[in-house]
């Protein structure tokens, strides 16, 4: 996903806002959602590299920074990977440690519904942040055979509707990278699109989702999160 990095001019702030918002969620949470993200945080105030944007730090030491064991570490860290809240950068492997990066993207989608809660001025920066990044996101193109048709509003899925919006709003990002997908199905508020490739699924996982997940939202108030298989 992509990154509202929290490097450069109002850095410190950005840092904090994103704290904020996940211990805003983290009260609203069950015992177990609360404990899940207070490990999180505590991951990102003492080990995150916010230079280098990873954080890179073996199961052991968690583990005792957690106080709990290396399964319950193995554990969790495999379910914030799989909430897209961390993505691994490089795999550990004969005694290198895993290196991950925080999707902040994906932070801010999870936390979006406590932003009014900590106040105006909170969700408005949240808010113009988000904005500010997309007008100067850089999308890679994907080299596209032919000419690829308009969607149109025959269909009656809400990923047919949402086709239609996303090509008006970029007729160029939705041939190279939003036209191969398909719709796979719903699993409750999750909808299933599913790519040509992995490398497909992988760039409009890390780069796209939100933008898909915002049309969608407006289609289907009920979908919550977009899941990109290949």
């Amino acid at each position: 996903m992509h990154h509202l990095r929290p490097t450069g001019r109002g850095a410190a702030s950005r840092k904090y806002d994103i704290l904020t918002a996940l211990g805003a969620k983290a009260l609203r949470g069950s015992q177990h959602e609360q404990r899940r993200v207070l490990r999180l945080m505590t991951l990102i105030t003492a080990r995150y590299n916010w230079q280098r944007d990873r954080l890179c730090v073996g199961q052991r030491e968690i583990a005792r920074m957690w106080s709990c064991d290396e399964r319950t570490v193995k554990r969790e860290m495999a379910r914030l990977k799989a909430l897209g809240w961390l993505v691994v950068l490089r795999q550990g492997a004969r005694g290198r440690v895993t290196e991950y990066s925080l999707s902040t993207e994906a932070l801010l989608d999870a936390t979006r519904g406590v932003w009014k809660d900590v106040g105006p001025d909170f969700e408005a920066r949240l808010t113009t942040s988000e904005d500010s990044y997309a007008e100067g996101a850089s999308i890679v193109p994907l080299p596209v055979k032919g000419t690829v048709p308009a969607p149109t509003v025959d269909g009656n899925t809400e990923w047919d509707i949402a086709r239609v919006t996303l090509h008006a709003s970029d007729p160029g990002l939705y041939a190279a990278w939003l036209h191969a997908l398909q719709r796979q199905g719903r699993a409750g508020g999750r909808l299933i699109l599913k790519a040509p490739s992995r490398f497909h699924a992988s760039y409009v996982a890390t780069h796209l989702v939100a933008r898909i997940l915002s049309s969608c939202s407006l289609v289907d108030e009920t979908i919550e999160s977009v899941e990109v298989i290949s």
